[in-house]
C-alpha cells in the first residue's frame, strides 16, 4: 500500500472482531515486552517480562505517521502490537491523541494483568472498545496457560476486569484462547464470563502458527454451548476480510514470522 517504512502503525490487528482496523504498537520494541508468556503467542516466547510501566515511544512520533497515512477506510483505530499495550505508561495521551485527528472508534487489546491499577484503569477509560483477555478460572490454570509474572495473581485480575465493567461507558469483549491445557474448565470459565456479563465473548483458539494446536471446530461449538445467554461467537464462525496491511514486513515481524 505504501513504500514508507512504517515503525509504529500497521494492519490489520490480531483481533477477528474488529472488521478492519489499523493497529498502533505503543512498545514497538524488536522483542516482545509483556507481563506474561503465554504458551499460544504467534509472536513466540516474552523475552522481556515486566509489569514495569514506561514510555516506549513518544505520542508526537505515532502522530506523524498517522498524518503521513494514505486514505484509509477503517472501523477501528486499535492499540495492540509486540507485547502488551498495557506497559505504555503513555497510551491514554496516545488515545486523547488520535481521537483529535482521527474520526474511528479507539480500541484496546490487553492481557488484563494491569487492570487492576488506577493509571491503567483511566487510559482504559478513554478508549471506545476494550478486549480483555481471560483464560483460565483459577490461578494454577492461569499459570499454566498464560505463565504470568509472580507477582501477577489470577484473582486481582478478575475482580480487576469486574470493577472496570461497572464503570467502563464503552463496549467491553472478553477474549477467551481456548487450547488442550483449559477446555475442560470451559463451563467454569463460562460461570465467569456470566458474572463479568460483557458485551461480548470471543472464543478463540489458536489458528495461527504457534507452539499449541488449536482446538477442533466441533470442540469450539461444544464450549460455546457453555456461554448461552451471552453474545458469543467463535472464530470459526467469522468470515475474515481480506485486508492489506500497509506495511506487509512489519505486520509480520509483529506476527513471529520473521525477526
Amino acid at each position: 500500500m505504501s513504500s514508507k517504512n512504517y515503525r509504529y502503525i500497521y494492519g490489520p490487528v490480531s483481533s477477528w472482531r474488529l472488521g478492519s482496523s489499523l493497529g498502533i504498537d505503543p512498545i514497538s520494541q524488536v522483542r516482545k515486552v509483556c507481563t506474561i508468556d503465554c504458551i499460544y503467542c504467534q509472536i513466540g516466547k516474552t523475552r522481556s517480562l515486566t509489569y514495569e510501566r514506561k514510555n516506549f515511544i513518544p505520542v508526537r512520533e505515532v502522530i506523524e505517521e498517522l498524518d503521513s497515512l494514505p486514505n484509509l477506510k477503517v472501523d477501528y483505530i486499535t492499540f495492540s502490537g509486540r507485547g502488551e499495550p498495557t506497559l505504555a505508561k503513555n497510551l491514554g495521551q496516545m488515545i486523547k491523541a488520535v481521537k483529535k485527528i482521527r474520526r474511528e472508534k479507539i480500541a484496546v487489546l490487553t492481557n488484563s494483568s494491569l487492570m487492576h491499577r488506577e493509571d491503567v484503569r483511566e487510559d482504559l477509560f478513554s478508549a471506545d472498545f476494550v478486549v480483555a483477555k481471560l483464560d483460565a478460572h483459577s490461578q494454577d490454570i492461569f499459570e499454566k496457560v498464560n505463565r504470568p509474572l509472580g507477582k501477577i495473581k489470577f484473582n486481582t485480575i478478575l475482580e480487576a476486569i469486574k470493577n472496570f465493567k461497572r464503570i467502563f461507558k464503552g463496549k467491553l469483549a472478553l477474549q477467551i484462547m481456548f487450547i488442550e491445557e483449559n477446555k475442560k474448565y470451559a463451563f467454569e470459565i463460562a460461570q465467569i464470563a456470566k458474572e463479568i456479563g460483557p458485551q461480548e465473548v470471543q472464543i478463540n483458539t489458536p489458528l495461527r502458527p504457534c507452539g499449541v494446536e488449536p482446538l477442533q471446530k466441533k470442540e469450539l461449538a461444544n464450549i460455546k454451548d457453555y456461554f448461552a445467554g451471552l453474545n458469543t461467537v467463535s472464530v470459526y464462525e467469522i468470515s475474515k476480510k481480506n485486508i492489506k496491511p500497509i506495511s506487509d514486513k512489519d505486520t509480520l515481524v509483529r506476527r513471529g514470522k520473521i525477526r
